[in-house]
This record gives structure tokens, sequence and C-alpha cells, in this order.
């Protein structure tokens, strides 16, 4: 009885705070301008004191003097837009371990580190604990809509796959770690790991083991011992599911037999902490629930894991993930282990900062929509059009003045820009996004586009990840229609760079699952080829400035290989992507190591021109 008392109080106290999250939101959604401008001036007067604000905005500026609005319009007119390039400068000074107020009044002592991965080197990023109390706070108003499409019972379990990856330190001495590694270790963590540290199925020993491969195995292991309590399934990234649900394939009799025995492996888990962790849950024989899941497993295996989430997991109400840009080449993948249960985008954020929450759970993952978060940092807005490719223009993007939110419309592109609370003043992101609508009516709900940057160009060709992976789609099509089961396990790629020999062209790796003939990839590789529509792409290709796209078949396990070199050079599983465009000499040995096959494209050859 004392039992069920319990838990009807932690579920009433939940309610409330689901009812509390929501109406602050409501209440700041009612003029989200305000909020805006009141926000920035928060800011600055935060960190007016600092070297960079001094150096835009003088050293005489009397706050007090100015209403919000005549500061917003004076900061925006005197403070540049900036790139990282512009900042790295300031930040690595701090990293250096010079304390005086650089970008922020107080003094930074963490700094986010990005994997690398999607730019291609690391960066440092400043990380305060605000940037954990905005991850918490974002968290939870997300699991109030959740919650709201998804009632799930009391008492029930997540099935996290997550992971914390290694801190170090700066050679001033700061704590350097990605931006999850640092959420991982952070009070605001430790906190919703007590209030709802009975709901998650890995103990932090298991979180923070720094080997990613143990850590999905424990996972696994524990969230089969909860079975049936586990109410959602997710982790960071739907790139981490699949490989995670991609192991289990190879993983679960052992499992079993770790369930079965009451043991863990010793050769899969090694890892002293963590096996003393797991071993407490993992206390007592279990043949009967071990003997269950072998038989549901051996169904999966013959038909090739359909829907191995809510076999295993019957209670499961949906999985939960960042499922956007380039994880989206993953949705097909992931929708075949999740079988019928909803794929639930998470919420829409970077290193630097969070920006907008999913408040649509039931949308499914191309047609989801993020409601601006107005309190976290003053975003400015620069529109965009995009001349036409292959009718006069260069698909280029074209700029506009920056717009503060109060003013962008529907329907139009914009690159975000950000002033926040952790030092970046006027920091163009590169993320491109679309106004979808508006929340209340005033609040906008953006849908992510693209990254900006350029991932393929020789010359006057111009292809973002978004056009690469169109490009992909196009001619992975084919591998469903004519090779039966095979499928697109992942791909990368690069442009070569013109030589005295052949002009420079675009290589594109894939690894396919599956038997596949010969001249079924070659029209996969044409096909690819001719859907770079880019008019710089196009006309480059017809006179020969360009040579044809080159398809190059990778070996089973190959980008497996790619994931744990960048995992053993620092990266962490939390945050990785795999790179759809590189130039890493390491990388491009691997691949070009593992190519079992190369396809040249016949696109254009008609013209007579190349």
């Amino acid at each position: 009885m004392a039992t069920d008392a319990a838990a009807a109080a932690a579920a009433a106290a939940a309610a409330e705070e689901d009812h509390d999250i929501v109406a602050w939101f409501d209440s700041i959604a009612e003029d989200p301008g305000l909020v805006q401008t009141n926000t920035l001036r928060r800011i600055i007067e935060t960190n007016y004191e600092t070297e960079y604000l001094r150096r835009w905005l003088g050293s005489d500026l009397r706050m007090e003097d100015l209403e919000p609005e005549a500061l917003e319009s004076l900061y925006t007119s005197s403070v540049p837009l900036a790139s990282h390039a512009d900042l790295d400068g300031y930040i690595q000074r701090i990293a250096d371990g010079d304390d005086s107020p650089i970008l922020t009044k107080e003094p930074i002592t963490m700094l986010s580190l990005s994997s690398g991965t999607t730019e291609g080197r690391q960066k440092y990023v400043p990380f305060t604990r605000f940037s954990a109390q905005s991850t918490l706070q974002i968290f939870r108003l997300a699991a109030a809509f959740r919650s709201r499409a998804f009632p799930i019972r009391d008492g029930g379990r997540i099935l996290e796959l997550i992971y914390s990856g290694k801190q170090s330190l700066s050679r001033g001495g700061l704590r350097t770690g990605t931006a999850t590694t640092h959420f991982f270790a952070s009070e605001e963590f430790k906190a919703r790991q007590k209030t709802t540290g009975s709901f998650t199925c890995s103990p932090d020993e298991v979180i923070s083991a720094g080997d990613y491969k143990q850590t999905t195995y424990c996972h696994l292991l524990l969230g089969l011992l909860h079975s049936e309590q586990v109410v959602f399934v997710t982790s960071t990234f739907a790139y981490s599911l699949v490989q995670a649900f991609a192991a289990f394939e190879e993983l679960w009799a052992d499992i079993c037999r770790d369930i079965r025995d009451g043991a863990l492996s010793r050769s899969r888990v090694t890892l002293p902490r963590v096996r003393e962790a797991v071993a407490e849950r993992l206390r007592a024989p279990d043949p009967g629930l071990a003997a269950a899941i072998g038989r549901r497993c051996e169904e999966l295996r013959r038909r090739d894991w359909r829907g191995v989430i809510p076999a295993l997991w019957p209670n499961a109400k949906y999985v939960y993930s960042i499922m956007t840009g380039s994880m989206q080449p993953y949705l097909k993948k992931l929708r075949h282990y999740a079988g019928g249960l909803a794929l639930v985008c998470a919420d829409y954020g970077s290193t630097e900062s969070w920006i907008g929450a999913n408040l649509g759970p039931r949308d499914p993952p191309e047609r989801v929509a993020f409601t601006v978060v107005p309190t976290f940092s003053y975003m400015e807005f620069i529109p965009l059009s995009r001349t036409a490719k292959g009718d006069g223009g260069d698909g280029d993007f074209v700029e506009g003045a920056p717009l503060p939110l109060s003013r962008i419309k529907t329907g139009v592109q914009y690159e975000v820009v950000l002033t926040t609370f952790t030092g970046l003043y006027r920091y163009r992101l590169g993320d491109v996004v679309e106004v979808a609508g508006f929340y209340k009516g005033a609040l906008p709900k953006l849908s992510f586009v693209c990254r900006r940057k350029l991932v393929l160009t020789i010359n006057i060709d111009k292809n973002t990840e978004k056009d690469l992976q169109l490009a992909v789609e196009r001619g992975s099509r084919l591998l469903g229609d004519k090779a039966g089961r095979a499928e697109l396990v992942d791909f990368t790629s690069q442009a070569t760079m013109p030589d005295h020999r052949r002009p420079g062209h675009y290589v594109v790796y894939w690894e396919v699952k599956g038997a596949v003939e010969d001249g079924v990839l070659g029209e996969c590789c044409r096909e690819m080829d001719e859907a770079f529509v880019d008019h710089g792409y196009v006309v480059s290709r017809r006179c020969g400035s360009i040579g044809p796209l080159e398809l190059r078949l990778v070996g089973e396990g190959t980008f497996q290989k790619i994931l744990d070199h960048y995992i053993g050079n620092g990266a962490a599983m939390s945050q990785f992507k795999t790179p759809r465009c590189t130039r890493d000499r390491a990388m491009l040995a691997i691949l070009d190591a593992c190519t079992v096959k190369a396809f040249t494209s016949t696109a254009y050859n008609s013209l007579n021109l190349i």
C-alpha cells in the first residue's frame, strides 16, 4: 500500500510539473518579440563588462538610460555578425587559461568540444551551468507534450541508449568534452537521475563507461531485464539506435545466456566498475525470461529483425531521438526495427544552444517543426533566397538583412544567428531553417532544411549535404526495386580535385547489405549523377570540366571501422555523425582499403563531351 501511495504521489507531482511548464511556455508565447528583447537585455547586462562587448558597444554605455528596444537596435547595428573563426582566438585564450572577462563576465570552466565529423575539425564552444539548465528545461517541456500524446503508465522504465564520453583538460586546465558528456556529468543530470532514477534502466557507471561497445551491451541487457516495464526507447541520435540494434543481432545469444545464468559475460564486459554496477541488478538466474527472449529472437531473426523493439519491449509507446538533418538516412532502418511504433523526433539544438522544442510528437520526423524557445538565446534570422538550379542560376543562397524573430514569415528560409548567455554574439550557426507556422499565432515553428556549408564542390558546382542526401536516396531506390532485400547501410563522399590526367569528380562510397548485381549498381551510379541538378554541376559535367560520378562499393563493416576510428580519436558515441563528405586522410584510407568494386556513371555520355 505504501508503494502504491508513493507511486500515486509521484504521478501527481509529475502531472503538476507538466502543467506548470506548459503554462509557463504558453505565457511567453503570447509576445515572443518582447521576450526576445528582454532576453537580449539580460545577456548584455550579464556580460557587458567583457572585452568582446566593450570592443563593439564602447566602454561608456549606460544601459539604464536605454529602453530594451533601443538597446536591441544599438546591439544589432554595432556588433558584427560572426562565424566561429571570428571568435576562435578569444575561445583559445580561454582554453589556454586566461580567466579575465573575455566573452563572459563569470569565468568559463568548461568547453564543449564538437566531434569534428561535420566540419572536418573539432572546435571549442563555451559551456556553462546555463547550458545544463536549459537542456533540462527543454527536456521537461518536450516531455510534457509527449505525455499528452503518449500517456505513460506510472512506474514505467526508459531504455536510454546514452553514452557519456571522456572529459579532458585544455592547456589552461579547463574541462573539455562533448556537450552531452558535460550534461551527463552535471548536477542537473544527477538530480534528474535521482528523481527519476528508478525509471532508467542503466546506472551512471554504464552511461559513463567510456567504451561504447560495453555500454551498448549493458544497456540492452538491463533493458531486457525490465522488458515489460519499458515505456519508450531513446538515444541522442537515430544513428546510435540503429547501431545498437544492429549490434543486438549479434549479441542476443550472449545476453540471453547472461540472464539465464545470472552472471555477466566476462568477454563482453571487462570494466570492473561497470561489472559491479550491473551485477547488482543481475542478482539471480532467470532461465524463464532468458528462454522467452530467446524464442522471440529466433523468430525475429527469421524475419530479418523487423519489429524487434515492440517484440522485446511490448509496452513501449514510441522511439525517441534526433531524426532530422544528417540522421534522416537512418529512418528507414529505424522504422524496420521499430515496427509499428511511432518515431518521435527529439528537440532542435546545437552545441552552441538549444533552439526549439518538438511540441507535435505525433508528427512524422520528415514533417516535424520545432517551436522556438525564446528565453534560451537571442535569435536573428538571415533571409535566404536561392537562385533556381538548372535555369540559369547557380543554386547559391542570396542573403537579406538579418531580422528579429518577430518579423520572420511562413514559407521563407533563413540562416539562424544566435546571441547566447555563454558568450557567443551574433554567431552564424550555419543552419538553414524554414518557418512552418506559428504556435499560438506568434511563436515561430521551424523546419530544419540543411546545413548551409557546401560539402561537394570542385569549381563552379555548389552542392550541400541535402543535395547529396537526395542524390543518394534517388540512386538507392533501385536497391529495393531491383535487388530485392538489399539495403544501403551507410554512405559518404569526397570531391577529387583535377590533375593533369583527368578532371575532378565526385566519389560516393556505399556499404550495402545483401547481394546486388553489378548492372544494378551501375544504374544506381548513373541515377545519382543525374540527381545533382545544381546548374554549375550540370554545365561542368556537360563540358567535361567535372568527370563522371564514381560509386565505390565498400565491404561489410567498413562504416563500423570508421566509427571505431573516430571514437578512438576522441569523438563521443553520443554525438557521432558519419561525415557525409570527407577529406580526412585516415578515413579515406579506410574507405579505399575496403573498396571491393567501383562503377563509373554513364550519364551525359550521349553528348560525346567526356
